[in-house]
């Protein structure tokens, strides 16, 4: 005689969504990728060579940043798509929601991948220019820095998350916290090194002004 033994699920299965936002920035973005990596290892492998022995070159802002900016296989220009994720984390803080589960429950999924290194990226659409401007490096020394600064911009997001975690509408205030008390690039206000300049901050577009914001990017 057989019986048929009853087994309690206790793990739920994973029930993702994945959401569409336009964003469009309320202030200039500047994008900077780690661009000093082969000068680094090429510093590395000339061992201890005095510096005195070696020759100044002059620098190439133009080169350096290009250097600094993100390019996908396809040729356009993009950011790291784990910075808008890292500003939903961010963002937890201010509404009490634990950051650990949120880290396993946001996902952007990415509009293509840069060709030198294959970083995931979501599209920039808007122009960039050379942007100097004086910084610190980590050793304290005063140093001018060239990066791309997009001074009108706009991305569309596809943002999966776990709905067991987050309703849609949840996902929108988030990112919308994101765009206005966190920041996105360099100088964002929620800059670990800083209260940051007041760049990459953005809104989340409404259905309302949705096909005006994409018409004058050209966003698909």
């Amino acid at each position: 005689m057989s019986t048929t033994k009853q087994e309690n699920v206790v793990i739920s299965a994973p029930n993702f969504g994945v959401l569409e936002l336009l964003i469009r920035g309320t202030a200039p973005l500047v994008i900077e990728r780690f661009s000093k990596k082969a000068e680094l290892m090429s510093r590395m492998a000339e061992g201890s060579v005095a510096k005195s022995k070696k020759v100044r070159e002059a620098r190439d802002y133009e080169r350096e940043a290009e250097e600094a900016r993100y390019r996908s296989f396809d040729g356009w220009e993009g950011m790291n798509a784990a910075a808008f994720r890292a500003g939903m984390i961010s963002a937890c803080r201010l509404v009490g929601f634990k950051m650990t589960l949120a880290k396993l429950s946001c996902f952007i999924e990415a509009d293509g991948f840069d060709r030198i290194d294959g970083l995931p990226l979501i599209r920039i659409y808007g122009e960039s220019r050379t942007f100097s401007a004086h910084t610190r490096n980590a050793t304290g020394v005063v140093d001018v820095r060239a990066r791309p600064q997009y001074q009108s911009w706009a991305a569309k997001l596809r943002i999966k998350f776990d709905q067991s975690q987050f309703k849609a509408a949840d996902v929108i205030n988030l990112m919308s916290r994101v765009g206005l008390q966190v920041g996105i690039g360099a100088g964002r206000p929620d800059s670990k090194s800083s209260a940051g300049c007041g760049w990459g901050t953005f809104e989340v577009i409404g259905t309302d002004q949705d096909a005006s914001v994409r018409a004058q990017f050209g966003i698909a």
